[in-house]
Parts: C-alpha cells; sequence; structure tokens
C-alpha cells in the first residue's frame, strides 16, 4: 500500500467546513475581482469546501475543484447540488501531482490557501503551469511567515507546540515569500515579468466570541488539533489555549461578535503565449 500522504491526514482531520464557513464572504469578494466570465475554464486546487470554486461557478465558469481531502470533496459537492450549480464539480487529487488531468486545459487556475499546502512546491508551480493554456491566469492567495496578523500568528503558534517537522520538509509559508514564488515558477518555465504580487485581505467573520472561535479551530482545524493534541502530552494545553485567546481578542475588530482580517499574498501568473 502507497503510504498516506500525511496533507491528506492533515486536511480530513476535524471539519475543516467549520472554519471555511466564516470566510465565505471574502472567497466571494476576491472572486468577484478576477474577471470571470462565463464558459470561463477554471480549476480550483486545494478548494476546500468550495469557499472560491462555488462563487466562480455562480458567475458562469465551468469549475473543477480539486481537493486532498475527500471529506471536504464530498461537502463541495453536496454544496454545489444544494444551489443547484450543474457547471462545477469536485474531486480528490494532489496538487504535486495532476496527472488526471491534460496540459492546457484551464483558462484559470486558482488556489487560495491551497497548494501552499502542498508538500513538493516546485512540482506543484510545475503542474498548476502545465494544465494552464498558454496565455491563461494562476492566482495564488498565500498566507507570508511571520506576518503580524492573524493565520500567520495562529500558525506560528501552534508550530511551537508541536514536534519538529520531518526531515525535508519544506513550510508551506515559504510560498508567501516573492523570491520563492519567482523561482518556482521559474523553473516551470514562466518568467518573472509574468509575475505579479499584491498584498490582500481575507476577513474570518464568526457570529460568536474571540473565545468561541477557538474553541472551533481547537476542535475542527487540523494544524491546531495537532497542536493541542501535542501539549496535551506536555501538559501545556492551558497555555496554548491562553495564547490563542490573547491573539484572536487582539485582533478581533468587531465590538459585537468576530471579524479578524488577515493579510495575504496574492500572486497573480501569466503564462507565457508559447
Amino acid at each position: 500500500m502507497l503510504p498516506m500522504n500525511p496533507n491528506k491526514a492533515l486536511w480530513e482531520k476535524g471539519d475543516f467546513t467549520r472554519i471555511a464557513a466564516t470566510m465565505r464572504e471574502s472567497g466571494e469578494a476576491l472572486v468577484q475581482r478576477l474577471g470571470i466570465t462565463k464558459g470561463l475554464k477554471v480549476l480550483d486546487l486545494g478548494c476546500g469546501d468550495g469557499t472560491t470554486a462555488l462563487p466562480a461557478a455562480k458567475l458562469g465558469a465551468d469549475v473543477l475543484g480539486i481537493d486532498i481531502a475527500r471529506n471536504l470533496v464530498e461537502a463541495g459537492n453536496k454544496r454545489a447540488a444544494k444551489e443547484g450549480l450543474t457547471n462545477i464539480k469536485f474531486q480528490e487529487g494532489d496538487a504535486s501531482n495532476l496527472d488526471q488531468l491534460p496540459d492546457k486545459s484551464f483558462d484559470l487556475v486558482i488556489s487560495i490557501f491551497g497548494a501552499m499546502f502542498a508538500p513538493k512546491p516546485f512540482e506543484v508551480a510545475k503542474e498548476m503551469v502545465r494544465v494552464t493554456r498558454p496565455g491563461g491566469r494562476i492566482v495564488m492567495g498565500n498566507w507570508i511567515p511571520n506576518d503580524p496578523t492573524f493565520v500567520a500568528q495562529l500558525l506560528k503558534i501552534s508550530s511551537n507546540y508541536t514536534p519538529p517537522p520531518p526531515e525535508g520538509f519544506v513550510s508551506p509559508m515559504t510560498w508567501g515569500v516573492e523570491s520563492n514564488v519567482i523561482e518556482r515558477f521559474g523553473a516551470a518555465g514562466v518568467p518573472a515579468k509574468n509575475i505579479s504580487f499584491a498584498r490582500d485581505t481575507f476577513t474570518f467573520n464568526f457570529p460568536g466570541t474571540p473565545s468561541a472561535l477557538v474553541d472551533e479551530f481547537r476542535k475542527y482545524y487540523g494544524p491546531t488539533m495537532n497542536a493541542f493534541e501535542a501539549a496535551e502530552k506536555k501538559g501545556q494545553a492551558a497555555a496554548l489555549q491562553k495564547e490563542l485567546e490573547e491573539l484572536f481578542n487582539s485582533q478581533n475588530k468587531s465590538p459585537d461578535a468576530t471579524s479578524i482580517p488577515a493579510t495575504f499574498l496574492r500572486v497573480t501568473v501569466v503564462r507565457s503565449q508559447t
């Protein structure tokens, strides 16, 4: 049997749809700015349950969502069926090996906090370029290492409690560094002049208190679940809980619920015409 992809285990753990629910408005707002037109062929890589894939389909694109986690693929197909969308489908797949997809088959490849978590970043860039048609675009949203805002700090705090990663592990956060992005797409044949960057914001909106949102992450978000499991073994779960509650409360912008903005790096790659 093939070894289980560690990413599959991470994202099938818990229930990411609970976290994705807090990301819907920002997902939709981002897609609205991508100039999506009817019939555009869109691949959403690391799509989760469709935070950006569903809004793209609602704008008339033909969308394929691919995710490593079977439970999220099932949740995405359910959401699409509930919305009566026939121009979208979700399937399992690995961002670093899209061998089920033909070359040059998409006008737009989107990956918002998706492909950045896949191992083998050079393979990921190569595959994204391969499946994009000449003149087509790739748009990535990547968290930025050491950024003072929410998600970078959440992942940083979590990593302080978890055991060190295996030898050869490349941190997903390296996708938030412009020079790495240029190097990875460069190796896939994209010149630096075809790659542009912008700082953008994703806001997590939750109807309850920041502390209640910490509990959602503790129960349902793979990386935070792993951090708590490791912290519990060392008797540090209370310390981790306190650190996260301080983070969530200090970054919350809403007086009567939870609204936490997070800065990310938006990457736009235009595939050469040749």
